[in-house]
């Protein structure tokens, strides 16, 4: 049989690749390559369909997380609870700030934080809370938010994974303090480049973002803090425009694509689990698996890519030695490392290739 991407990011693009070449020279004739009509344009849609006021486009979903820990006044000193179980960018954005990053163990069902190890991981120190909506499916932000408010704490939701998920019927990235999105090519809603979002309804924590991610300006040579260079490219701005008409389409082919895994799938290995109280977008379909290595060099055989998420955990990394936590320290997070299998999933995937990867599996 032909191959099997992963992703399959040729076929998204012939779809819409008149819109997509129309937005590109829209752009090379107007000349307006940085915070161009695009940008604001763009910012306002992406700000409505998630349910925020305001949208500020950055440079990745890494300096999203970055520009909105500064903004929530996280700093040297300061220790932030995440995930154990979560891309290293999270952790990466609270080291830049001159923040602990503090993990907690993983929810054994929907892979998202423990909301019950939660407050054992709360000190004087803390100063946020940022729960990841991984692989796409939204977590327990009622539990987060209630812990948050009691302790006075903020949250910034990492949202690089879930764009249009929802919770109890609200867009991730509305609910806490601040929400921030990858742009990345592979993503739900992806660029043809880096690119980030951060939301939110909080008109100080958006100027200050605004402010950091453009030199510390409001105005042109006027610089009131330290700000970086952090801008959402014209250009992809303008392909992102055209690609966000088509995100809630995509998304509910991504969750047909799952619900047909899960019916060729189930009882055979451990598949997703969709809580109840969400609207899971499916931006990975990951199951687990024993003999794993086994697994994967058969799909390879037959043409098929897939992928691990994550195979090492954050505090098993070399980078995060210096944290001082041992193997064994998050006993559900390193299970699922040694298990957990990406099969392919995107929208122009066919009912064909995922019965051959379930009977293959």
């Amino acid at each position: 049989m032909s191959k099997i991407q992963f992703v399959d990011l040729q076929a998204q693009y012939r779809g819409i690749s008149d819109e997509v070449n129309k937005a590109i020279a829209r752009v090379l004739e107007k000349g307006d390559f940085i915070l161009g009509n695009d940008v604001s344009r763009f910012e306002d849609e992406f700000a409505a369909y998630s349910g925020c006021k305001h949208g500020v486009g950055v440079g990745s979903g890494t300096e999203a997380l970055h520009l909105a820990l500064m903004a929530c006044d996280v700093g040297p000193g300061d220790e932030v609870i995440t995930t154990a179980n979560t891309y290293i960018a999270t952790v990466l954005a609270i080291s830049y700030v001159g923040a602990r990053p503090v993990l907690v163990d993983v929810d054994p069902e929907t892979y998202n934080i423990d909301v019950k190890k939660i407050e054992k991981a709360i000190t004087k120190k803390t100063k946020a809370i940022i729960p990841v909506h991984l692989y796409g499916q939204p977590a327990d932000m009622d539990s987060v938010m209630a812990i948050a408010r009691q302790d006075k704490l903020k949250v910034i939701e990492d949202a690089c994974q879930a764009h249009g998920a929802e919770y109890k019927g609200k867009r991730v990235g509305s609910i806490g303090d601040i929400g921030c999105f990858s742009f990345y090519p592979g993503k739900n809603l992806g660029a043809y480049g880096d690119g980030g979002m951060i939301t939110t309804t909080d008109n100080i924590l958006a100027d200050r973002v605004r402010m950091l991610r453009n030199y510390g300006q409001r105005e042109k040579y006027h610089h009131l803090v330290k700000g970086f260079n952090s801008r959402l490219d014209t250009m992809q701005a303008a392909i992102l425009r055209v690609k966000l008409k088509r995100l809630g389409e995509w998304n509910e082919q991504r969750r047909r694509h799952a619900y047909e895994y899960n019916k060729l799938l189930k009882g055979k290995v451990a598949i997703p689990y969709e809580s109840p109280e969400t609207w899971h977008i499916y931006h990975l379909y990951v199951v687990r698996v024993n003999d794993r290595d086994k697994i994967m060099e058969e799909f390879n055989n037959a043409g098929i890519a897939t992928g691990i998420h994550y195979p090492v955990p954050i505090h098993l990394q070399e980078a995060y030695k210096d944290l001082g936590y041992k193997a064994g320290g998050f006993p559900i997070t390193e299970d699922y490392a040694k298990k957990i299998l990406s099969l392919p999933i995107f929208p122009e995937l066919t009912s064909e290739n995922i019965r051959k990867i379930a009977e293959i599996l």
